[in-house]
């Protein structure tokens, strides 16, 4: 990402995979996705090297659900242990958590750079300091997962005992996964943002509606997988809110001075799926 001169915008359009927006930016699709795998590389080594400390990690967890019992939302437990009666569900749940995580964000990411070039840096930057955000909660209120606290409270790791593409205590994911990053959700964070860049931006009511649905999907898969509290879809949502906050506050492209001509992306109708 580099900001063009006027005499070389004419050379960023011939190059391979450039898109001038609005305020001058050049953007690369290339550089776009370099940037993406690099950046959750250096964001998922900084998320696993945090110390995992069960005690820590387990009254936290506690402390929490004395919290949500205050506030009357501490029905985490009865929610699984009636969908644990519905095995379709409870698989359905476990796929929707370990895949559609990063198939829909990823394809939204695509969909805003090729259909609302002029939007995409900002809800890209969105995205990137709102999960960057989450380093920060992981880091200071390490939080156990219920499926990780002791059996009698109830809950079980549908991961494990029910099929699904991976589970957190299989092989290598177990050595380098950080098991007590769970507060804030950044699978909320991600099925949130994903709805409110979708929604205004697709024509059929069909697909607005499954847009809009996404997060609450989202929020139901990971209670009845027993991988998150309610409290941390709420942790999940703030940080997206401070994220968007950040980077409206960081971000040019789309921002053109009101006596520059309409740019083709920001002309452009709302996208036809």
């Amino acid at each position: 990402m580099s900001i063009a001169p006027p005499q070389l915008r004419g050379l960023h359009r011939r190059l391979p995979g450039a898109r001038v927006l609005s305020d001058g930016t050049v953007a690369y699709w290339w550089a776009e996705l370099l940037s993406a795998v690099v950046f959750y590389v250096v964001y998922s080594t900084i998320r696993n090297l945090n110390g995992q400390n069960p005690t820590v990690a387990r009254l936290n967890a506690l402390k929490l659900m004395r919290w949500q019992e205050t506030l009357g939302i501490n029905h985490e437990q009865a929610m699984q242990e009636w969908a644990l009666q519905y095995k379709p569900l409870i698989i359905a749940c476990n796929y929707f958590y370990g895949s559609l995580h990063f198939i829909v964000t990823t394809g939204v990411l695509i969909f805003l750079y090729r259909k609302f070039s002029d939007e995409y840096p900002l809800w890209r930057n969105m995205l990137a300091i709102s999960t960057g955000l989450a380093l920060i909660g992981f880091a200071l209120w390490p939080l156990m997962p219920p499926r990780l606290l002791p059996s009698h409270y109830g809950f079980q790791d549908t991961l494990e005992q029910y099929p699904t593409f991976w589970s957190f205590n299989r092989g290598a994911v177990n050595k380098i996964s950080n098991q007590f990053a769970a507060m804030p959700s950044v699978h909320c964070a991600w099925a949130l943002w994903c709805a409110l860049a979708l929604v205004p931006r697709v024509r059929r009511t069909w697909a607005k509606v499954l847009a809009g649905l996404y997060p609450v999907g989202t929020v139901i898969s990971i209670v009845l997988t027993a991988n998150h509290f309610f409290l941390d879809v709420v942790g999940g949502f703030v940080v997206l809110g401070f994220g968007y906050l950040i980077a409206r506050a960081i971000t040019r492209a789309g921002r053109a001075s009101p006596h520059d001509p309409p740019s083709p992306a920001r002309e452009r109708e709302p996208a036809s799926v």
